[in-house]
């Protein structure tokens, strides 16, 4: 598979060295200073208490070239538009790996709707300098898919040539036939917590406070009251109806684990702040629209 992954950030890093590792054409597309530290010292990957770093060659190029069998876009969700405009003449199917509650009409706008897949990813971890430091597999993760889809719900041979071809890599990817839903649960879920736990300071400071995390709860249920569709997992479908003081108690729990101390949570950047403010727009647009 001819596979660019389009941006380097913590995940894009990881995605681009798994399909390198297992012997794909991938090239990884950076930008800015992301790009300079990437040619002077390559990819590099470390476990996140380890102290080895290990060097992936993945080729780094700062565009596109003519054509690939699949472009993965897995950037911040306020830099879509500017990555769609690149790839509007690049040959290719493009699956967005990414935050998106604004469906998938806006970006077969744009480049074709018949080349749009949408996903998400289900690794993560954080940047040391210029090495991505990633969390160690275990049981939980390991059992942790991550899903594929097309907008229209279809299960076609180009998904199916997919997933086969992640999982070859080591990724485990599955289709998913809801996609779009799952996307718009997801951010139900993810700009209430992500905008509760930067105003807090970091997830264990939510954590301690839990008249704030009943507010965010209530803000979460809010969300989900206001999708057109049920929740996807149906499991989110508890934030509704479980007792509000058992879902406060899993909450704060959650927030005191190493999986939120470690995971994005705690990017309070710029970058971050700006595609939470773009979800929570996308996700208003959505619940006026109905």
């Amino acid at each position: 598979m001819k596979l660019l992954v389009y941006g380097a950030g913590v995940v894009g890093t990881l995605f681009a060295a798994h399909m390198h590792k297992a012997g794909h054409d991938v090239s990884l597309l950076a930008r800015g200073e992301r790009l300079t530290a990437l040619r002077q010292h390559g990819v590099r990957l470390a476990e996140e208490d380890g102290s080895a770093v290990e060097r992936v060659p993945v080729p780094v190029v700062a565009h596109p070239d003519s054509g690939y069998d699949l472009i993965a876009v897995l950037v911040r969700t306020h830099q879509v538009d500017a990555v769609l405009e690149s790839l509007a003449g690049v040959q290719g199917d493009v699956l967005f790996l990414l935050n998106w509650a604004g469906g998938p009409e806006a970006l077969g706008a744009v480049i074709g709707h018949e080349r749009v897949l949408l996903g998400f990813p289900a690794t993560g971890g954080t940047m040391d300098g210029d090495v991505v430091r990633y969390r160690r597999t275990n049981f939980v993760t390991r059992r942790v898919a991550m899903p594929i889809g097309e907008p229209d719900g279809r299960t076609t041979p180009r998904l199916e040539r997919i997933v086969e071809t992640f999982r070859t890599a080591g990724i485990n990817a599955k289709a998913e036939p809801q996609m779009d839903a799952w996307l718009r649960t997801h951010a139900a879920f993810e700009v209430p917590l992500g905008q509760a736990v930067h105003a807090a300071g970091g997830p264990t400071a939510l954590a301690d406070d839990p008249d704030v995390v009943r507010g965010m709860l209530h803000l979460m249920r809010q969300n989900l009251a206001a999708m057109e569709t049920p929740p996807v997992p149906r499991a989110f479908a508890a934030l509704r109806t479980l007792p509000q003081g058992f879902l406060v108690a899993v909450l704060r729990r959650f927030l005191k684990s190493p999986t939120a101390v470690h995971s994005g949570l705690s990017d309070s950047s710029p970058a971050a702040t700006a595609e939470l403010k773009w979800l929570a727009e996308q996700l208003g647009a959505a619940a006026g629209a109905r």
